[in-house]
């Protein structure tokens, strides 16, 4: 299939597609379900949208948020989001995606109270509260790449994946490794409470270390095969976390429930021949509930680097993909949904509505009056609006003029390690990054240029 240009002037247009496909989108009449409050614990969200994690690419070299990222993450509070989950922050120097990831340490530690205290404040005097901020807890594991130079960390071989990016058995992590990843996952939550968050997310999703290990299924020893070894690490680093939790802190995960890969290098999520078969996934979800104690988790698919049609529908990006974006779409939030129908007590937020544009708020809304999730996580949109929250809670529609186009600029940048945003709606500050990002590809061989 070639790349789907958006095209649609109506909602009816849209559904008209849906029908044409045979796949079911959830739109609402209106927007009044997204403007309910929520209760995460003892906290009270006011609205039911969020910002998903999107990486900026803006630290500074040793890992401290930047002017870049409070400028980001001040005008997402100022925007009127309930919910802010950060991108990902890296716990460790070898994990980092990039010289420009966020890193999390004892060094760094007042960098993000700081910044938390400002977007907080932020949020407080431009809306009348203050956003719930969650730190998303990583380890990039195949994808790290400290120094900007790939240095893979990974949990078993995967000729599919290994032909984007090489590796070999030396990478392989050992197990007395992955215990010290849930020592530091656990104390993740210290830090992240002293950065003044409100949650820590220990993510498991995208293909990082923590989705790899969940899906291990040829890996010997005690983290891999069967699903009891697969998902220790992500149970045993939870555990860890708790200790930390209290009122008015509270443990999180952002959990992929589907890989989408071929099936001869079977994902989380799949049958051995390949397709979707969310059973683990649902028997996790419940387990992260009623074993644990999770109240609340962001729901996601596919690996960016990888399936990315599956992470995020896209008009333009690396590789035309073989269905249309509805598809990819409807994947999404029906898996989201048959897990929340297996877990209906769990707090789930979506992901992935932004390919809608302007009709991604009517998206959300359906989404959350049909019970297939509580609350939408909007990601590339925070880039082009940070002001999409307040447009659709005060103003009921979020802005057509405004909407990220879903072209793959940003992607450009965070792939060029470049400072991070739109590059259509935000020009006068990410457009001369842009330039340089293309300047520089020019001067690569042709073979190189991707």
């Amino acid at each position: 299939m070639k790349h789907e240009k958006f095209h649609y002037r109506t909602l009816e247009d849209v559904k008209a597609k849906c029908q044409e496909l045979g796949v079911e989108l959830p739109f609402a009449k209106d927007t009044k379900a997204l403007a309910q409050s929520l209760k995460l614990g003892s906290f009270t969200i006011p609205n039911r949208v969020g910002i998903a994690p999107m990486e900026g690419a803006d630290s500074t070299e040793d890992g401290r948020p930047s002017n870049y990222t409070e400028r980001r993450y001040t005008n997402e509070a100022i925007g009127g989001s309930g919910i802010i989950w950060y991108e990902a922050i890296s716990l460790a120097e070898e994990g980092r995606s990039s010289k420009t990831q966020l890193l999390m340490n004892e060094h760094t530690l007042d960098d993000f109270k700081r910044m938390n205290e400002r977007v907080k404040e932020a949020g407080l005097k431009a809306n009348g509260f203050e956003p719930f901020l969650v730190m998303q807890s990583n380890h990039s594991g195949r994808y790290s790449n400290p120094g900007n130079r790939p240095a893979p960390m990974i949990a078993q071989r995967n000729s599919w994946l290994e032909s984007f990016r090489p590796a070999d058995d030396s990478c392989i992590v050992s197990d007395d490794y992955l215990k010290r990843m849930e020592e530091s996952f656990g104390d993740s939550a210290r830090l992240a409470k002293m950065a003044g968050f409100d949650a820590v997310d220990i993510k498991s999703c995208h293909g990082y270390l923590f989705q790899e290990v969940i899906a291990a299924y040829d890996r010997p020893g005690e983290y891999g095969g069967c699903y009891e070894n697969r998902s220790k690490l992500l149970k045993n680093s939870i555990r860890a976390a708790k200790q930390y939790e209290d009122d008015k802190f509270l443990v999180t995960a952002r959990i992929g429930i589907y890989d989408g890969y071929p099936a001869e290098c079977r994902g989380f999520g799949q049958a051995p021949d390949g397709s979707m078969d969310l059973t683990e996934p649902k028997r996790l979800v419940r387990e992260l509930h009623d074993e644990l104690g999770i109240g609340f988790i962001d729901i996601t698919m596919g690996n960016p680097y990888a399936t990315t049609h599956v992470t995020r529908p896209f008009d333009a990006g690396k590789y035309p993909p073989d269905e249309h974006p509805f598809e990819g779409l409807s994947r999404m939030i029906h898996g989201i949904g048959e897990v929340k129908a297996a877990c209906p007590e769990m707090i789930i937020y979506g992901s992935a509505p932004t390919y809608l544009r302007e009709f991604s708020d009517l998206y959300a809304a359906g989404a959350v009056e049909q019970g297939l999730c509580d609350g939408l996580l909007f990601g590339r949109m925070s880039f082009a609006d940070p002001d999409f929250a307040n447009e659709i809670v005060k103003n009921g529609r979020i802005d057509p003029k405004r909407v990220c186009l879903t072209c793959g600029k940003c992607g450009d940048l965070i792939r060029a390690h470049k400072p991070t945003g739109c590059v259509i709606r935000d020009s006068s500050t990410f457009m001369p990054f842009y330039r340089e990002f293309m300047d520089e590809k020019k001067s690569l061989p042709a073979n190189f240029r991707g």
